[in-house]
């Protein structure tokens, strides 16, 4: 899927069922240092392709976090090999780390918490949505959202969402 052999992801829509389903996992890398984090570069225009998973590093675990249509994200765990060339026609792509400028400075910072952050809307027919995956990494909140059918990043503080209208679920 997406390009990379061997990479099958489950996705959610449901923020508890996604916190529920990663919570043992993410309990063994809780307090490790970040490594790395790895996204999938377009060699062509020299740019972040979204499209991809984000992977992030601890120690002899890595982390694949993608998001995709309106409310889906899927968690895998180890699943992509970095060294295998990328399959997306038309496009050259390969993984490259420490390019996103949401990424400056958090290797070496430990995971202290995460929590998967859900969008309250105003609709009766879908009351809540799937948004991010955030990971604290020390005193630092990484989140990794929804950008309408492909992945953003942004370290910003909480207070740049929307207020009353998110809450947190937490994972660990």
């Amino acid at each position: 899927m997406l390009g990379i052999d061997g990479y099958e992801p489950e996705f959610q829509y449901s923020s508890r069922a996604l916190a529920a389903a990663h919570r043992a996992r993410f309990t063994r890398v809780l307090d490790r240092p970040l490594d790395d984090v790895w996204l999938m570069w377009d060699l062509e225009t020299g740019t972040w392709f979204a499209g991809g998973p984000v992977i992030l590093g601890f120690g002899d675990l890595n982390v694949e976090i993608t998001h995709r249509k309106f409310d889906e994200c899927a968690i895998t765990w180890g699943q992509v090999d970095m060294s295998a060339p990328l399959d997306w026609p038309g496009i050259r792509l390969d993984w490259r780390s420490g390019l996103h400028p949401s990424l400056t400075g958090l290797r070496g910072r430990h995971l202290r918490e995460v929590n998967v952050i859900e969008r309250i809307m105003p609709s009766h027919w879908r009351p809540r949505v799937l948004h991010a995956v955030e990971l604290v990494l020390d005193d630092v909140r990484l989140s990794i959202y929804n950008a309408l059918d492909e992945n953003g990043l942004s370290t910003a503080d909480e207070v740049n969402l929307p207020i009353g209208f998110w809450h947190r679920i937490p994972i660990v």
